[in-house]
């Protein structure tokens, strides 16, 4: 079984297709990225793409180069992955999401539409990232140079659930079958199985055994 592209899409040279890959209507698989003069993101050489079996680029969706995206993948109409992103299998991003740079995503992690995954973060296997979650990696906001050596985006253990509309904070982690709800703002790490809301998130109770994967 050979990969499906159809006319409109761009696979770039050398990028690497699965079987039964298909890639759909003006989505871009490949691409070099262009970078700021001011970018603080590496610019290493970067290998080609690889999409793994089975795996469905929809309509508009972008790929970069560098990046390895696992088996029976759907990435909706309009997302993108940025370089060096590595997708465990069975992932489903929802449209118009992104994923910046330096990510990893384990696999049957489910992250729907316009979720904002930002750059050097970690999500483990079974995460649940709820539609418009913001997640970020600079305290200091583009100042001070000291901000190259402590950027990093949030780490999401195994089996935790994001809320819609919640926004997690530069470096926090999220434990083990977490519960953050919806519109939480998390500025401090969350204990495993504990469920937390407001703004600042603050713990409510424990998540009960029959949600527990």
């Amino acid at each position: 079984m050979s990969a499906e592209v159809h006319p409109t899409a761009t696979v770039y040279p050398g990028t690497i297709l699965g079987d039964g890959v298909k890639v759909l209507e003006n989505a871009v698989v490949g691409k070099q990225p262009t970078l700021s003069p001011r970018s603080t993101t590496k610019r290493d050489p970067l290998p080609p793409a690889e999409i793994g079996d089975g795996t469905i680029v929809s309509s508009g969706a972008i790929v970069f180069a560098g990046s390895q995206i696992g088996a029976r993948v759907i990435l909706g109409d309009q997302s993108c992955v940025r370089e060096r992103v590595t997708m465990g299998d069975d992932v489903v991003l929802g449209r118009g999401s992104l994923v910046e740079n330096d990510t990893s995503i384990g696999a049957m992690t489910r992250i729907q539409a316009e979720a904002y995954i930002t750059a050097y973060s970690t999500l483990e296997d079974h995460v649940f990232i709820a539609p418009c979650v913001v997640t970020t990696n600079d305290n200091f906001m583009g100042r001070t140079e000291r901000r190259h050596e402590l950027m990093k985006g949030p780490t999401i253990r195994r089996g935790a659930r994001i809320g819609g509309g919640a926004v997690l904070c530069p470096g926090i982690e999220i434990g083990e079958e977490a519960f953050v709800g919806a519109g939480a703002v998390v500025t401090k790490n969350v204990p495993p199985r504990t469920i937390v809301v407001g703004n600042p998130a603050r713990a409510l109770r424990e998540v009960p055994d029959d949600e527990l994967l």
